[in-house]
């Protein structure tokens, strides 16, 4: 028994050292800040992109990340009901695109309430209680496709738009900023036909299809993000009008730099989604910090076309950010 005693105490002793250690490895992982990013959705290469920024932002600060989403971006119930459950959990902050700029204001507002910093990205909501808004200049990217379609139309023509959903506040932007340039700089271009292609590529091909089928001349068409470009892209190749004639389109991922290197797109107004997450993330953790951030970021916008698309500068957008 005197042999056996000096071994217990051994053993006693380690015991109690990794005791401690999940203690303080407990206490560690309970003061390490917790951020939730919640995008409109998660099927879309767009958002993947948010999401390498946002991790790469959380990284270099120590932060983990949260990533959730509805599965299909037009899911209002499902992006509320995941911010409550992350209030549940008592995050530390959120990093929130909202799918509708009305239907989210609630949940927003409760988060103020609640004294957790909250950051928007992407696409605008109508309420103030927000720390920073980070996202595109979406406007300002609807005039640039508006008058991209002006010079290769040579200001005439007919054309249509496939929208993308009521209540989303960045495509409702670049919206108006298409039709209206279009109206003020180019009033011999006739918006003869617009259609919501709402949240999936399935649904944006089938409203494409009937603009195209109603509409049998057409010289343009212009679709305000990623899954109406796509499906836009595929119902003009299905009826053989692709290239004949001219599509802008909005967002970027394989098949659309494929089109535009065919021709089959005539160009892409580009965002840059890894910066949005990446600085949306950024400035959450600097007003964890108690730093003063911007109220608003504007995370840039670019045109991409065949004669610009080998350049180093939109390669790297294009590659680094969608690919």
């Amino acid at each position: 028994m005197k042999k056996a005693l000096p071994i217990i105490i051994v053993l006693v002793v380690i015991a109690i050292i990794f005791i401690g250690i999940g203690i303080a490895n407990k206490g560690k992982q309970r003061s390490q800040r917790q951020i939730a990013v919640i995008p409109k959705g998660i099927t879309h290469i767009f958002w993947e992109s948010i999401r390498r920024g946002a991790e790469k932002a959380g990284a270099e600060a120590g932060v983990k990340i949260f990533w959730n989403g509805p599965e299909r971006e037009g899911n209002r119930e499902m992006q509320i009901q995941i911010i409550e459950d992350f209030i549940t959990q008592k995050v530390s902050g959120f990093v929130l695109a909202p799918i509708d700029n009305k239907a989210l204001v609630p949940s927003v507002e409760k988060i103020y309430a609640r004294n957790i910093p909250c950051v928007i990205i992407d696409s605008g909501i109508d309420t103030d209680k927000y720390v920073s808004f980070v996202a595109t200049d979406n406007y300002k990217g609807g005039v640039i496709a508006a008058r991209r379609m002006g010079k290769i139309l040579n200001g005439k023509g007919k054309i249509v738009v496939v929208k993308y959903a009521p209540g989303s506040a960045s495509t409702m932007k670049r919206e108006n900023g298409f039709i209206n340039t279009i109206k003020k700089e180019f009033p011999e271009i006739e918006i003869v036909d617009t259609k919501y292609g709402m949240d999936t590529v399935e649904t944006a091909l089938q409203a494409a299809e009937d603009l195209l089928t109603k509409n049998v001349e057409l010289d343009g068409l212009f679709a305000c993000n990623e899954s109406t470009s796509v499906g836009a892209l595929r119902a003009m190749q299905s009826q053989g009008r692709a290239g004949k004639m001219k599509m802008v389109g909005f967002d970027a991922g394989g098949l659309l730099i494929e089109g535009v290197k065919t021709g089959a797109v005539d160009s892409l107004v580009v965002q840059n989604p890894y910066k949005m997450g990446y600085e949306g993330v950024k400035a959450l953790i600097a007003t964890l910090d108690g730093k003063k951030v911007e109220r608003r970021v504007d995370t840039g916008v670019a045109l991409v076309t065949k004669e610009n698309l080998e350049t180093p500068e939109i390669q790297a957008l294009v590659k680094g950010m969608y690919q």
